[in-house]
């Protein structure tokens, strides 16, 4: 966030006025809902047995809803600059992915593995679907997806691999 704000020219107290985390400042300039962290609490709620599954209905259900040209937008954005792919990836490898996962006192290390999975797998459900829009992805049904990509999800943080 410093960074942000010596590239802004502004002092970095003003944006942790307006911003309590770098989550909060991710949300704003992509226009993801603020309502994100309430849906990833839902999705960490259940037994973990289903995670994988209701991680990726969950995603889906945000991308698949009117805020998608934007998502779509801000993903083509990020894969073009270095530094927004970096932070992007960080992004949701660590808050979105790592708010989710049972810690099960993993090392620091294992659940940076995990999340990394976990994460590599929704971007490529994400970018195939909605981006490059390939057929076998954006043609199919949300349901069809969950039960499709959720398994593999679920191994991942389980830690089978």
């Amino acid at each position: 966030m410093r960074a942000i704000a010596a590239e802004a020219g502004v002092d970095a107290a003003l944006i942790h006025h307006y911003f309590d985390s770098k989550q909060q400042l991710f949300l704003a300039t992509v226009a993801l809902p603020l309502g994100l962290p309430g849906m990833l609490e839902e999705v960490a709620a259940g037994d973990r047995a289903g995670l994988g599954e209701r991680l990726v209905r969950g995603v889906l259900g945000v991308w698949d809803s009117e805020l998608q040209p934007s998502l779509v937008a801000a993903v083509r954005t990020a894969l073009t600059d270095p530094a927004l792919t970096r932070s992007t990836g960080e992004f949701l490898a660590l808050e979105v992915v790592g708010r989710v996962l049972p810690r099960d006192n993993l090392s620091p290390e294992e659940v940076n593995r995990r999340a990394g999975l976990v994460a590599s797998q929704i971007l490529g459900l994400v970018i195939g679907r909605y981006v490059l829009r390939l057929p076998v992805l954006a043609n199919r049904q949300t349901e069809d997806l969950v039960a499709e990509v959720g398994p593999t999800v679920q191994r991942y943080v389980d830690g089978r691999t």
